[in-house]
């Protein structure tokens, strides 16, 4: 099978999705091409959507959520929304790339791409069956201007968002968010530790914005940096993403106290979500997702507005996670909560109850169902 994912560098989390998704099809002996189809238009214009959505949730979050706002409230309107019109100039492009290119399915964990195979269809272009996967516990505004073959939805509890904003109920699946290998494999966190060079004997926090280093991190260190104090046989591991200036701002702050390590971005996360006692996270979909599948204590702080919040209200209300967004002293008592076993251990019946691990290979599943593909005996 030759499979075809488009996503966009919005962020981190689609383009993990996406990731996860290749990486179980190529485990299975498929042919994967992943891009982002701005791309195909030039170079300049991939990075121009990517750095200025990164740019506005860093550094003016709540204009982002103005516009989330805007989105949301412009989806009533009997009209095509502004972002549909800008997908739909990609037509052109579009289009010669799959007469260039043969693929048995379209896969895409990302709004964007979904709406221009939509003009495209519309226009009657023949295009092979597509598969759109939500990042976020929330049918986000616009995806109601698609027509995929299928939604893939974190799970049955959000069938009715979708379907009231339009989306057909025979089209959802309810599989849940992907996630890479790495998050479902088992690994002690005696085992984790020894991987990255941790002391045995410490008890871990994990801080993290997520791989473009959002949610008031510095402030949040600032708040954890006095807890520190009162607890010496705790350390605070920081992942600042790619956010070069918050990791050199940091640096100067917190640089020289020993309870604190600052990273930029890794390709270990699996293995630091393991070896920690609590993660605290921005609640992106797919970072919340991956904490869920590994069963990790998690607490929620400073949400970009917007679909965020809805993350963050998802998880809270079902047990999943603490939510503390920005009432920061509300975070030790969290912290001081989930140090509680029972505390950490009914969070993770609720994550298992409400998160599925094979969510990866089900899609994978999914595509090869679309595609005429059967699914080899043992897979998954």
């Amino acid at each position: 099978m030759d499979a075809l994912i488009l996503s966009c560098s919005t962020g981190g989390g689609h383009n993990a999705a996406g990731a996860a998704v290749k990486e179980e099809l190529e485990r299975r002996g498929h042919q994967v091409t992943m891009l982002d189809p701005y791309t195909l238009a030039g170079d300049s214009l991939g990075k121009l959507v990517g750095n200025g959505y990164i740019k506005t949730a860093q550094k003016a979050p709540h204009f982002f959520g103005f516009l989330y706002k805007l989105g949301d409230g412009y989806r009533k309107l009997p009209v095509h929304s502004p972002v549909y019109a800008v997908n739909k100039a990609m037509f052109g492009t579009m289009r010669a790339y799959f007469q260039n290119h043969h693929f048995d399915v379209v896969i895409m964990p990302h709004l964007f791409p979904a709406q221009m195979l939509t003009h495209m269809k519309r226009k009657g272009v023949a295009l092979p069956p597509q598969i759109f996967i939500a990042t976020d516990y929330v049918c986000i505004p616009f995806t109601e201007e698609t027509d995929c073959d299928y939604y893939v939805i974190p799970g049955s509890d959000m069938a009715k968002d979708f379907i009231r904003r339009g989306i057909p109920s025979d089209k959802l699946v309810p599989a849940g968010i992907p996630v890479r290998r790495a998050f479902r494999e088992p690994l002690s966190r005696e085992e984790a530790k020894r991987r990255l060079g941790l002391e045995a004997d410490k008890h871990y926090i994990l801080l993290s914005g997520g791989s473009i280093g959002c949610g008031q991190i510095e402030k949040a260190v600032g708040k954890l940096s006095r807890y520190l104090k009162k607890h010496p046989q705790h350390h605070l591991i920081v992942i600042c993403g790619n956010n070069q200036a918050l990791l050199t701002r940091l640096e100067k702050k917190f640089g020289r106290q020993g309870q604190i390590s600052l990273l930029a971005s890794t390709n270990k996360m699996a293995a630091y979500l393991r070896a920690c006692d609590v993660y605290l996270s921005k609640p992106g979909g797919l970072s919340s997702t991956e904490a869920a599948v590994m069963g990790i204590p998690l607490i929620h702080i400073a949400p970009i507005p917007g679909c965020e919040i809805r993350n963050m209200e998802y998880f809270a209300q079902r047990g999943m996670s603490l939510a503390v967004d920005t009432h920061w002293s509300q975070l030790e008592d969290a912290l001081v909560q989930l140090a509680q076993p029972i505390s950490a251990k009914t969070m993770q019946v609720r994550q298992r109850q409400y998160s599925n691990p094979r969510a990866t290979e089900e899609i994978c599943d999914l595509a090869e169902k679309a595609a005429n593909i059967e699914t080899s005996p043992g897979q998954g």
